[in-house]
């Protein structure tokens, strides 16, 4: 009694300790102890933990030292060590009493310390494997009893526990990290304003990330057909930049290296961890820098590749990044390179400029040189001033026009010889107009009052080296300017709605956040159904309503508000200045009213309503973007709930984190990694217990997340549309397994496929089907598609007509699900279906005294009976729940009482010839 005693206090301090101490190894120190005081027999215990190679190295343990050597020198090798592999492979307690008579243990470790007993167990918690326990004599058997080992057990199921928290901690430290680092380059770029600060800045995050800062980039020029070139080297790097771009140039490398040009062509990040095996690398130019390994990122924005980060392992270790740091590092280049976009637009501008102002100095010189000549030559004077194409007239020290050419007085309306004479302050406003972005623009005056917008050169005219007079050259520059403006505009303003675009709505908003003591929000607007009313009464209807919208907007936001349309169906309103979220509900109130009103599109009145979400400032951020994403986050969580709504932002909503993305970008690539799979669960004839057919289903084995759940990654292939070409892979690769279990003699089974609602509105799905069966050999009846109740009821006459085509090519069709949906049991006879399976809800919730599920699952039974249909049972768990659906005539059941859901091979051992 006192021993246990003992025991349950030991525990209960190692559960204190895992609670309370965030130092891993003092609370294994503590399990170790604590073993080595309950089993006191054994004469050394060990805890070993995995390594990022596989292998396990000693953490913690007693003795400290063992034949000279510490626990943390001694790595478990399973080659050798069979007992270890063992345990590792089935993460079960292995006891070997007499070593003598087992070869599994690594004879080395038991020659060197004359082992004789020998006990080994996982640390494993949720079964995952988190280390192993070793316990062994010095020449003494420990002869341990059942209840010790259980004893044993119990600590090092505390161990287990203690490493998940520290693992758990680990991780969400991690994923902090790196947020508040892509925060904190996102926010240093914002801030660059040259190229090569933006370079810099990628550089030293990239190297911040991987550890390795022997970073390059290389850039497209579109000056040279698109050549690739070296641009830059970081400076913390093991050459120079100067060494780098001469031996670059000397070498030809980039024009010659394959893995450049394929990262350009794929667009997509290539790592190679051994140059030196693979022949895309140029190998001269590895050696002369003296690269083991590298890791290409294709620098890529708008679909567009403007070059390439190249990092380099210069060590003899092959490279062996993360897959956590490799994303957060992808991440980084492409926030780079949408900065370094941004920065060759603006350097393309400053070299436009530059060429236009040295055009008009040339044309400067030339007309001064011209003017000289013509006070020697008149002839040659009145021949150049009539035939130029720019207005040209002279001004003496008195201000008077003493000449002029036929384009000057054209431009200005004045009829031959009428300028001359004329003061040039008649000509030359002292005013300048501006443009609607704010640019001056000179003026001069026509003869009838009215401006023309020029460019003109004042040059001086010098004779035996005194200034006698002044010539003016001038152009009319209105079309230029005219077009300037529709440039301009059309990179501020939305061409549909006239209302800011986003980059208008940028920069306003930035000047108001200027001002860090005012208040304001953010309202982001969603239409819903938008895309509805673009399916049914196409895109132009679709523009007429975003204008109205847009108009409507205009009118009911205060006056010192801004709207604009943030692209699609989604439209933005700055409040500023407001003093409390009262201010906010006005508006938010004012905005709902215009959605009351129908919308008149040609003729067709529609109603629509909007989903806003709604950020505040400074509370929930002082950053444009931020804001903006809080507002957007808001939006989706109104659009929880259907009809017009709102939202402020909370912090919980921003629950698209870096590990959903990854999960999101991860699943683009399954499919071409071979990491998806179809599992299949039999459904059985209850009657005879023999098997009728099977139920495909799919499921994602990520490479390092292991299993993930249906309920995870669906619904972001949904989102996303990635679910119609996994579905027809699921499909094709089910009727594929389906033919070859024909072939081997089991010609009576049928297979179940699950379509979604993005697959059922493809136009193509019936001929999708048809080319799947054909292609494969396999006869249509043995294909049955499964539709859920809601699914099929969305738009009912296409719905009938697609399931009519399906039905003539010999598919069969089954509503699944079936019960919890919301529509009424007519429509049943209206469809072409051949099968009801009734949900598991109803199955798994049957009891003798529960009258409700029993009478529904009986009705769906009758039901069925009724109108022919064959109903199938899913979810069946209990013998309970088979006995019932036996006694309501329900023959034909899925679930776990049968068989949990299996591979090919696993379901044909188990079930068929």
């Amino acid at each position: 009694m006192v021993r246990e005693q003992t025991r349950y206090s030991r525990l209960a301090h190692i559960t204190k300790l895992i609670n309370t101490k965030l130092d891993l190894r003092e609370v294994l120190e503590q399990v170790i102890k604590a073993i080595s005081e309950e089993i006191v027999q054994c004469d050394s215990v060990g805890i070993y933990l995995p390594q990022q190679d596989g292998q396990f190295r000693g953490f913690v343990g007693k003795p400290e030292y063992i034949n000279g050597f510490t626990l943390d020198m001694h790595l478990i090798e399973t080659e050798y060590d069979l007992l270890a592999k063992e345990v590792i492979e089935t993460q079960k307690t292995i006891y070997i009493p007499d070593t003598s008579k087992d070869t599994r243990p690594d004879p080395r470790n038991v020659k060197a310390f004359q082992i004789k007993s020998l006990l080994a167990l996982p640390i494993s918690f949720e079964n995952e494997l988190f280390g192993l326990v070793f316990l062994f004599d010095y020449g003494t058997p420990m002869n341990l009893t059942e209840d010790e080992i259980q004893t044993v057990e119990a600590y090092v199921n505390m161990a287990g526990v203690a490493i998940q928290n520290a693992t758990n901690l680990t991780r969400k430290e991690n994923l902090i990290a790196e947020k508040q680092l892509l925060l904190d380059h996102t926010r240093e770029l914002s801030m660059c304003s040259t190229m090569q600060e933006v370079i810099d800045r990628c550089f030293f995050y990239v190297g911040k990330v991987l550890g390795n800062y022997n970073i390059g980039v290389h850039l497209l020029d579109p000056m040279a057909d698109k050549n690739i070139k070296p641009a830059s080297l970081s400076q913390n790097s093991d050459w120079t930049e100067e060494e780098w771009i001469r031996t670059h140039e000397n070498l030809e490398v980039d024009e010659n290296d394959l893995v450049i040009q394929e990262v350009i062509q794929t667009k997509k990040a290539i790592m190679i961890p051994n140059v030196f095996v693979d022949d895309r690398p140029n190998h001269d130019a590895c050696r002369t820098f003296g690269i083991r390994g590298m890791y290409l990122w294709p620098l890529v924005t708008m679909g567009e590749v403007l070059g390439v980060i190249a990092v380099v392992n210069l060590d003899d270790e092959e490279i062996n990044y993360s897959e956590s740091d490799i994303l957060l590092a992808q991440s980084i280049v492409d926030a780079t390179a949408a900065s370094l976009s941004n920065m060759l637009f603006m350097d393309k501008q400053e070299t436009i400029i530059e060429e236009r102002t040295s055009e008009i100095r040339v044309k400067n010189t030339e007309l001064e040189r011209v003017v000289h000549e013509l006070q020697h030559l008149s002839n040659e004077k009145e021949l150049i001033l009539n035939s130029a194409g720019e207005g040209i007239f002279g001004i003496d020290l008195c201000g008077r026009i003493t000449f002029c050419n036929p384009a000057s007085e054209k431009m200005l309306g004045y009829e031959k010889g009428e300028l001359i004479g004329t003061l040039s302050s008649s000509v030359i406003c002292e005013e300048t107009e501006h443009s609607s972005f704010g640019e001056t623009v000179q003026m001069f005056c026509k003869k009838d009052k009215t401006n023309l917008a020029v460019e003109y050169v004042l040059s001086s005219i010098v004779e035996d080296g005194n200034v006698i007079g002044q010539v003016v050259t001038f152009k009319d520059i209105t079309e230029r300017k005219k077009m300037e403006e529709e440039i301009r505009y059309l990179a501020y303003y939305d061409s549909l709605t006239d209302l800011p675009n986003r980059v208008l709505l940028n920069d306003k908003l930035k000047k108001i956040l200027e001002d860090k003591e005012q208040q304001g929000a953010i309202l982001y607007l969603d239409l819903d159904r938008f895309k509805l009313v673009n399916d049914s009464l196409g895109h132009s209807y679709g523009d007429l309503l975003l204008r109205e919208v847009a108009n409507r907007l205009q009118i009911v936001i205060p006056t010192d508000a801004i709207a604009s349309r943030q692209g699609g169906d989604e439209f933005t309103v700055v409040l500023p200045n407001i003093q409390s979220k009262k201010d906010v509900l006005d508006a938010v109130e004012q905005i709902s009213d215009i959605f009351s009103q129908p919308f008149s599109l040609m003729g067709n009145e529609i109603y629509i309503k909007t989903s806003i979400g709604i950020s505040m400032f400074p509370k929930d951020g002082v950053d444009v973007e931020v804001l903006i994403k809080n507002a957007d986050a808001a939006m989706y969580k109104s659009k929880e709930k259907s009809g017009t709504g709102y939202h402020f932002f909370e912090q919980e909503m921003n629950t698209r984190s870096l590990e959903s993305i990854q999960l999101e970008n991860a699943l683009y690539k399954a499919l071409d990694r071979n990491e998806l799979d179809v599992y299949y669960q039999p459904q059985i004839d209850s009657r005879t217990n023999d098997i009728i057919g099977v139920e495909a289903l799919l499921r994602w084995i990520h490479p390092t997340k292991g299993m993930i759940s249906p309920a995870d990654f669906i619904p972001i292939a949904e989102d996303t549309g990635l679910i119609v070409p996994i579905g027809e892979w699921v499909l094709e690769n089910a009727c594929k397994q389906l033919k070859e279990w024909h072939k081997e003699g089991n010609d009576f089974m049928s297979v179940s496929v699950n379509l979604s609602s993005r697959q059922f509105e493809e136009n193509d799905l019936v001929e999708m089907v048809q080319r799947v069966l054909s292609d494969i050999e396999l006869a249509p009846e043995f294909l049955h598609l499964e539709l859920t109740e809601n699914q099929i009821i969305k738009n009912k006459d296409l719905t009938v007509e697609m399931m009519e085509q399906l039905k003539e090519i010999g598919v069969k069709i089954a509503i699944d699900d079936f019960g919890t949906g919301y529509s009424s049991l007519g429509y049943l006879k209206n469809f072409p279906i051949d099968a009801l399976k009734i949900d598991k809800s109803f199955i798994q919730d049957i009891r003798e005294d529960d009258d409700s599920n029993s009478a529904i699952t009986n009705t769906i039974i009758t039901l069925a009976e009724n109108l022919m249909l064959n109903v199938i049972a899913e979810g069946v768990e209990t013998k309970e729940q088979l006995d019932f659906l036996l006694s309501k005539g329900c023959y034909l059941m899925q679930g776990y009482y049968f068989s949990v859901p299996l591979k090919a091979g696993a379901l044909k051992d188990k079930y068929l010839i």
